[in-house]
């Protein structure tokens, strides 16, 4: 039995005959183009907001073979140096070898950048601050469950894990995949039961940039070099990566793993041309990686670049905020958020909330949707103050997904052309804490 979301796979157990469904979420890695693309205008944004809280950024960045160009709008009395802040986030990455075809020190970098328009401004700045309208309209989408630690969904967790342990390994242990580039993908296939409960993990697939560490000659075809790399390859990311990432999570998780997993290492065969070099990157190009990897819905619009004004990014965290701590607190096992705002007007159009039939209250979603907006002001002002969101803190949020992350304090340095430094300590993923739980039991309990 197909639909359009699941394909449903019949299964026998020892206890009988039971359906099940197979459900894949992806994630790509820091030096993926369209994440160095994001990182860029992350960063971008957070030394603005270093110098000039009330700065008004969005921010655009595409990035492809030896070239970077800027673009967006901007309002705010800090002076940012554009270049030095690209050739910083782009080194940081790991592009800084001119055999990549796209390096830090000496990629061109073009910025063509305006004024917000004022039509947009005089809707989101206001007299009265707690009055601050939405910077756009749009729906956004907030979602957890409890099938992780963390309340996101196991497939694009896995994913998250696997590559940001790879990035470790080529960062930190060099020795022991000496061949890693910056580029990489990864993408984890679950077996659920018809319970939405997570039985096994089905597929593992990997796909990482490397060296050319095996050369053609004499008696070896290129051929054959290629096909001596990938099973080196295939053999680390089995022997040495898989391992580190089973061992992060809990005995149940662990479980999941068994001796039937599907592993495909770089199926192409070869994956020496990567980064900005082999794919043009754009910002706001990931949205299902930076989210919730296809498992619950997304909203109409992209995140990095964007200030807090914009509810595409504050109210998609203040989403993923209430869904999180409704599941914490017991009220449902699944819950999706959507929130949805008119231009220029503070009070959200609508509030929908879908517990899947899942739901631990006696009340129904429609009901529970009503009580959250008595426990928490959906207004954009007030999301901003409650979740800190003025504070340069994005660019950690640019690359393994903006959900799903640990809340914590770190103190962040930055400098301006003019030879000031300030460091900031701010609070990273803020909408991830449980705060709200004890506000929420009272209200549902």
């Amino acid at each position: 039995m197909e639909s359009s979301c699941l394909v449903y796979l019949a299964l026998y157990k020892t206890d009988g005959f039971i359906m099940s469904y197979l459900f894949t979420s992806e994630s790509v890695s820091e030096g993926h183009p369209d994440k160095v693309a994001d990182q860029i205008s992350d960063a971008i944004l957070d030394q603005f907001l270093a110098f000039d809280e009330e700065s008004k950024v969005a921010c655009e960045t595409l990035v492809t073979t030896g070239q970077v160009m800027i673009s967006g709008e901007f309002s705010s009395q800090a002076y940012v140096d554009i270049p030095s802040v690209v050739r910083g986030v782009i080194n940081d990455i790991g592009y800084n070898k001119a055999e990549y075809l796209f390096d830090g020190n000496s990629c061109g970098i073009l910025t063509a950048i305006k004024e917000q328009s004022p039509d947009i401004h005089r809707g989101v700045v206001r007299q009265d601050l707690a009055e601050q309208g939405a910077g756009d309209q749009g729906m956004m989408f907030g979602y957890a469950t409890k099938e992780s630690d963390n309340y996101m969904p196991l497939p694009i967790e896995l994913s998250h894990t696997i590559l940001q342990e790879l990035s470790r390994i080529r960062k930190e242990e060099p020795d022991l995949m000496p061949y890693l580039r910056p580029d990489a993908k990864s993408q984890v296939t679950l077996e659920y039961n018809l319970d939405r409960t997570p039985e096994r993990v089905h597929t593992i697939v990997v796909s990482t940039q490397h060296d050319d560490f095996v050369k053609p000659h004499a008696g070896l075809s290129q051929e054959e070099a290629d096909r001596i790399m990938q099973e080196q390859i295939r053999r680390d990311i089995h022997s040495i990566l898989l391992p580190r990432v089973v061992e992060k999570y809990s005995p149940e998780v662990q479980k999941l793993f068994d001796n039937k997993v599907i592993l495909h290492v770089n199926p192409t065969g070869k994956f020496v041309i990567g980064g900005p070099a082999g794919d043009t990157g754009l910002t706001g190009r990931k949205i299902i990686v930076d989210t919730y990897g296809g498992k619950s819905s997304h909203g109409g619009g992209a995140f990095s670049g964007k200030d807090s004004s914009k509810v595409d990014r504050s109210a998609a965290y203040a989403a993923r905020f209430l869904a999180k701590n409704l599941v914490a607190a017991g009220v449902a096992d699944e819950v999706k958020i959507q929130v949805a705002y008119a231009i220029g007007i503070a009070e959200p159009v609508s509030l929908f909330v879908d517990t899947y039939g899942r739901s631990n209250v006696g009340y129904s979603d429609s009901e529970i949707a009503r009580k959250l907006l008595e426990v928490y002001d959906l207004r954009p002002y007030s999301i901003v103050e409650s979740l800190k969101l003025k504070h340069p803190i994005y660019r950690e949020t640019s690359a393994y997904g903006h959900m799903g992350r640990t809340p914590r304090s770190v103190v962040k340095h930055f400098d301006d052309p003019y030879g000031q430094a300030v460091d900031k300590e701010v609070e990273l993923f803020t909408w991830e804490q449980l705060s709200l739980v004890d506000e929420i039991k009272k209200a549902f309990f």
